[in-house]
């Protein structure tokens, strides 16, 4: 029945769109406003195949024609998998960036040394064991309170002062804004057992301490006998910090 052109009716006045007029008509909409926004020639998802049909490479899909394709683009599928791409591109630009970009370069505090602290170095000698030891005392009296003195073994091999001797190797402490200080002591295995091996930084006097014990090279007699005359010597020692000399 014709609900515009019956008599007494409004001009304008007639039935409302059916699902699939609507659509026809929403896909017209769509490609018009596409025709404004899209120049075709210079898609890079647009693709003419074979058969005369057209397919989008993104999304995968196939179209009849240009208007099909276009009112595609305009979907909720194409702008998804647009920003999709758009991230996934920008992600992986961000990883390439950083592979190739140049490392930064060190920069060297410069820290303006005041001077060497005052230290005192005193024989130690344990009367049980009858270990040979040595106990320092570094004092550091401008450090600031978030700064701790540190120690390490050097080996006569690494420093460039004068010309290694292997049977000596080098303590160092340092703390900024102090020099460096190194002291120089035998090449002999320390004992690190705990007890024999110890440190400790006083804040409230600025004070460093360590002591060390030196490992005894010689058996006593008794030891001596208990292995017997064709007994195979020893194995030879190796210095945990300072792996170049064997005693």
């Amino acid at each position: 029945m014709d609900f515009q052109n019956r008599a007494g009716s409004k001009p304008g006045a007639g039935a409302l769109m059916s699902h699939s007029d609507s659509n026809v008509a929403r896909r017209e909409r769509l490609r018009k406003l596409a025709l404004e926004t899209i120049d075709i020639a210079n898609d890079p998802y647009f693709m003419r195949n074979h058969l005369g049909s057209y397919e989008c490479k993104l999304c995968l899909t196939l179209h009849t024609n240009e208007g099909s394709y276009l009112a595609h683009t305009q979907g909720k599928k194409h702008q998804t998998n647009l920003a999709r791409r758009a991230a996934r591109e920008a992600k992986d630009g961000e990883h390439a960036g950083s592979a190739h970009r140049p490392a930064l370069p060190q920069v060297k505090k410069n820290v303006v040394k005041i001077g060497r602290p005052g230290y005192k170095v005193t024989k130690v000698r344990d009367p049980q064991g009858k270990q040979f030891g040595l106990l320092f005392e570094v004092t550091y009296p401008e450090v600031t309170d978030e700064t701790k003195p540190r120690h390490r073994f050097m080996s006569a091999y690494e420093q460039h002062v004068e010309a290694p001797n292997s049977q000596y190797q080098y303590l160092l402490f340092a703390a900024e804004p102090y020099e460096t200080i190194a002291f120089k002591v035998q090449s002999r295995e320390v004992d690190m057992r705990p007890g024999r091996f110890w440190s400790h930084w006083d804040q409230d006097t600025r004070k460093f301490t360590l002591q060390f014990f030196f490992r005894n090279q010689t058996r006593s007699y008794a030891d001596r006998g208990a292995a017997g005359p064709g007994a195979a010597p020893d194995a030879p020692h190796i210095n945990p910090m300072n792996p170049y000399i064997v005693t």
